[in-house]
């Protein structure tokens, strides 16, 4: 991963508090940004690879255990993990505001056991009804775990927290990619024994990540002003519109893999395999330029113009798909690629813009309670992508997949001076 022209200096930057003394620079992994320093960091960033592997592997392959190993219907898995992520929205906030109080690792401790626990649940799933209740608990535990995660992270990053926040992004997309890899095997084989293999794995993660993350020192939490209110982010209106601006971009991230896949096998010539490369260079792409592409958003401003610059990539990503309709085949399959490459362009820049605003727009006595609701504008944002892309770009086709993509152009445009209304609001303000 070439994150800099000056290896040492780009690490210094990424991973530590101040430069390497003359002479004693740090082994290569770290001095080309592999690895993180020693140290809380790279504890923290072994601990979230460990768990983006369970991660890949279970949403790869968890469609197909519910259906072939559970015996339940494709309308019946839809609606129990449509109910399970709209229930999942109320546990982010509460849970962050106790990560605030208690403390954050403790209280992400809490919430990867009770992860690790409902998954190894599924193994003992056979109804329907059964099935939503424990994806519901899961799914409580995942948005819980998520705020808890949120000041835990920060508490750690140090200076330039969006650079490593980045770097995270980027290691979790290669482990992701590990465990899609092992879920093929476990698809290939298509046996009880292999799915149920395909949960336990996840499950065991949740715990050598729990593991991982006992190694890490305590955070104290930060004292709250005394006239600071105690759901201080479900007041704070300004905050909450950058949320929903972002929540709206959000929706960026089903396009390559929701509507992109129905687009090429339903309404082009385009070969299908086309499907497999297309995730493939998004990925190697996220890996290999996402803390690039943070490296300069370092405060709110500028993390309001990444987001803004987002929105043009993904405009012209998804003209260059929306005219694949009527090309043969060749055509048709170059200029997708084309239009996953700038809407990944598109997509790092809102990442890195969406990961600065998250933190930098919350006290830091409630890093907790504002992710929690940060997590809850991208939960909803999920929740709703496949239904709004479906309308979008596959119903409506060509003239869908530009609209959509003039939508996120103009939530781009609003977002600077959402982020000044935010900036304004915080100055001598203790909520």
């Amino acid at each position: 991963m070439d994150i800099g022209k000056n290896p040492g200096t780009t690490a210094a930057v990424l991973y530590a508090d101040g430069p390497a003394e003359p002479g004693n620079g740090p082994p290569w992994p770290v001095a080309r940004g592999l690895i993180p320093e020693r140290g809380p960091r790279r504890t923290l960033a072994v601990a979230f690879f460990v768990n983006m592997i369970g991660a890949g592997l279970y949403m790869t392959g968890a469609a197909l255990f519910f259906t072939r190993s559970v015996g339940l219907s494709v309308a019946q898995v839809g609606l129990g993990m449509g109910a399970a992520s709209m229930i999942g929205l109320f546990a982010g906030i509460p849970v962050g505001r106790l990560a605030d109080m208690r403390g954050a690792r403790e209280t992400y401790l809490v919430t990867l056991a009770a992860q690790a626990a409902g998954m190894t649940g599924l193994l003992f799933v056979h109804s329907f009804w059964l099935f939503t209740v424990t994806l519901c608990a899961i799914q409580l535990a995942n948005s819980a775990s998520a705020a808890a995660r949120g000041p835990l992270v920060r508490g750690f990053a140090g200076r330039h927290s969006t650079a490593y926040r980045s770097y995270l992004r980027a290691a979790g997309n290669l482990a992701g990619s590990f465990g899609a890899l092992a879920a093929g095997v476990v698809v290939q084989l298509d046996t009880r024994a292999a799915y149920a293999s395909l949960v336990l794995g996840n499950a065991l993660t949740f715990l050598a990540c729990a593991a991982v993350i006992s190694r890490l020192p305590r955070l104290a939490p930060v004292q709250a002003p005394a006239v600071a209110g105690r759901w201080s982010a479900l007041k704070d209106r300004p905050f909450m519109a950058v949320i929903l601006l972002d929540g709206i971009m959000a929706i960026q991230g089903q396009v390559l893999v929701f509507a992109l896949p129905l687009w090429i096998v339903g309404h082009s010539d385009a070969p299908r395999w086309l499907v497999g490369v297309s995730a493939v260079l998004n990925t190697l792409m996220v890996v290999a330029l996402q803390v690039r592409a943070a490296r300069d958003v370092d405060s709110s401003t500028t993390a309001a113009r990444a987001v803004r610059r987002s929105g043009p990539a993904f405009l012209v990503g998804m003209t260059a798909i929306a005219v694949t309709g009527g090309l043969p085949a060749i055509p048709a399959a170059v200029l997708i690629l084309v239009g996953v490459a700038m809407h990944t362009i598109g997509e790092l820049w809102h990442e890195a813009g969406s990961l600065e605003l998250s933190f930098a727009l919350a006290p830091e006595h409630a890093q907790g309670q504002y992710s929690g609701l940060s997590g809850m504008g991208h939960s909803l944002a999920n929740s709703l992508a496949p239904s709004l892309l479906g309308l979008f770009c596959v119903t409506w086709g060509a003239p869908g997949w530009i609209a959509a993509g003039g939508v996120f152009v103009a939530v781009g445009l609003v977002m600077p001076y959402a982020v000044r209304w935010a900036e304004r609001t915080r100055e001598g303000d203790t909520r």
